[in-house]
């Protein structure tokens, strides 16, 4: 194309010069022409080289760059130890509300048994089971160091923790430490003062083990809790705990004088037994501080007293 107009031009003025020169034109017009000539086509040779070295548009090529992750602008869901307002210090609340294997429960050596606390959560969180049971102090009893907790349990649920553990191999009192901790490492145990939750045990080698009575525990209630109606009752309980079979003797006292008749309880094995003991109040009794003891006086001596006081404002 470029090579047409070129010759289009180039003739156009070939001509023009023919027909000047013929018409006499002087020979400073003949050279104005053909100045003419030659810069019209210098002028196209140029413009013909630039339009064969323009290279032509290289074909497009995709290029895949990483997508950026932008953070998430809303909030995410609270964990069970990150709760909104909450602190790993209030996720650390529970309260021991039973156990299996008495205390003082007498084993052969190499003995297995498994310890079972049943725990509530008194806190305001979930636990997950990122949270772990953790070995604190004394003998291990063949236990592990940490356990995770067996599964989520939410605010006023229990949760059963069992641990399976084994008789040492020496004669001897042994006593087992454990806590609670949080995914953030807080540990924690169990009641006001959060402590630890335990199991202590005998181990002995002897045909005929000195089996008797490990434990007395006491609490009381009121009924009604406050007020003065016609009648106040104070209710106690004696919880009774035995390290393998025995028959004991027993029989309640209390403040006023007014004892029970002795009484024989057997226990077929280690476990614990719940007796009560009920008093009356009326308006016109006197006021002030009382008690309610348990007394054991056989195969031993043991007494656990209650006091408690009465008020009728």
């Amino acid at each position: 194309m470029f090579k047409t107009i070129k010759y289009i031009l180039f003739t156009s003025i070939v001509i023009s010069s023919l027909f000047l020169t013929a018409c006499g034109a002087d020979s400073t017009q003949e050279a104005t022409i053909q100045t003419a000539v030659a810069q019209t086509v210098a002028a196209q040779n140029a413009e013909q080289t630039a339009s064969a070295q323009t290279p032509s548009a290289p074909a497009t090529s995709v290029v895949q760059t990483p997508v950026q992750l932008l953070p998430t602008l809303t909030p995410l869901a609270a964990s069970p130890t990150a709760q909104l307002g909450t602190t790993k210090f209030e996720c650390a609340k529970a309260s021991l509300e039973s156990e299996t294997i008495v205390d003082g429960t007498i084993f052969k050596p190499g003995a297995g048994f498994t310890k079972t606390w049943q725990i509530t959560n008194t806190s305001t969180c979930v636990w997950d089971t990122s949270y772990k049971i953790v070995f604190l102090s004394g003998d291990m009893l063949g236990g592990g160091y940490v356990y995770n907790l067996p599964r989520v349990t939410g605010p006023g649920q229990t949760v059963p923790i069992e641990l399976v553990l084994t008789a040492p191999a020496t004669d001897g009192e042994y006593k087992s430490e454990w806590m609670l901790q949080t995914p953030d490492n807080y540990m924690f145990g169990v009641g006001p003062y959060s402590s630890s939750f335990y199991t202590k045990i005998v181990v002995s080698s002897a045909e005929k083990p000195a089996y008797g009575v490990a434990s007395i525990v006491t609490s009381f209630t009121r009924d009604p809790l406050t007020g003065c109606p016609a009648n106040t009752l104070i209710t106690v309980y004696a919880t009774v705990g035995t390290n393998g079979p025995v028959e004991f003797t027993y029989y309640w006292d209390q403040s006023d004088g007014n004892e029970s008749s002795p009484k024989k309880f057997l226990m077929e094995s280690a476990t614990t037994k719940t007796f009560t003991r009920e008093w009356k109040f009326g308006r016109t009794n006197n006021q002030g501080p009382k008690w309610i003891s348990f007394v054991i006086t056989s195969p031993t001596s043991m007494e656990q007293r209650q006091d408690f006081v009465f008020e009728c404002p």
